[in-house]
């Protein structure tokens, strides 16, 4: 059992968890918490801890861990009462080919978003929804802080993403695969979000929480998409970026019929009624 707080991979854990430089250049992210680590797949674990503690949470201590004190795992942890169990994770990499592959993707586009929480949510809804990939600009959170990682309850591992430099650098492909840009924006030409037809490729342009979208990423967008607007009651000015998505989102869903979401539900609502005849 690990016990000293100067043992070098502690020391290593701890920068990992801290810099997000050192996470880009050996390809890899934290995940914490027994529901993250087993939604893992184990080839993709590289390094595992776990406390007396996250061994009996796990219900084992999982092959090629090391046992650290709870002290230990504390000096490595990113939240205030740990689980016991931290890991070391390969990151997967996605080409913009894959996100637009198949008939009509669904995406979403984000453009210097930086609360951790709103970014990991984003993913969680995308996942929901039935999107097929988020692509992000490089002026957005990092993916792979650990707050990051916890919001989105999983989904940073399964939902493909890819990270331009501009958001603009998109736009090109998108027409030419035919995918409409719609921009979560106030402007004369945008119309209710719910006039708009998504059953075709579409994406979903959504901008920074307090500034909005960029005037030139807006004008680019314009050139080839859509304004569309989520109409609000009271005073309020704006909509949480991740709940605009959310809304956008299930619009598209349900005029597709909800697609992925509703064979999960399909596929739910069979299991069920199986275990009902057993």
């Amino acid at each position: 059992m690990i016990t000293s707080l100067a043992n070098e991979k502690i020391k290593h854990m701890v920068q990992l968890r801290e810099k997000a430089k050192l996470r880009a250049e050996e390809g890899v992210f934290l995940v914490e918490g027994v529901r993250l680590f087993r939604e893992v797949h184990p080839e993709d674990v590289l390094e595992c801890y776990v406390t007396e503690r996250g061994a009996v949470l796990l219900g084992k201590v999982p092959d090629g861990a090391e046992t650290v004190s709870e002290n230990v795992m504390q000096k490595m942890s990113d939240v205030k009462t740990p689980q016991g169990v931290l890991a070391v994770v390969r990151r997967r990499k996605y080409r913009r080919e894959e996100l637009l592959a198949g008939n009509a993707p669904l995406l979403i586009l984000a453009e210097d978003l930086q609360d951790p929480g709103n970014l990991g949510t984003l993913f969680r809804t995308a996942e929901a929804a039935g999107a097929d990939g988020i692509i992000l600009n490089a002026g957005c959170a990092d993916v792979y802080q650990p707050k990051v990682v916890r919001a989105t309850m999983g989904a940073v591992l399964r939902m493909p993403f890819i990270i331009e430099e501009n958001i603009t650098d998109c736009f090109a492909v998108l027409a030419r695969k035919g995918i409409t840009v719609y921009a979560a924006a106030l402007t004369q030409r945008a119309v209710f979000y719910t006039e708009a037809d998504y059953t075709g490729g579409s994406a979903f342009l959504i901008g920074n929480e307090g500034n909005g979208l960029k005037r030139q990423t807006l004008l680019a967008a314009q050139q080839q998409g859509q304004e569309v607007i989520i109409p609000m009651a009271g005073s309020t000015e704006s909509l949480n970026a991740s709940v605009s998505a959310a809304v956008l989102l299930y619009e598209a869903a349900r005029q597709r019929g909800f697609g992925k979401a509703g064979e999960r539900i399909k596929r739910e609502r069979i299991k069920r009624e199986r275990m009902k005849q057993q």
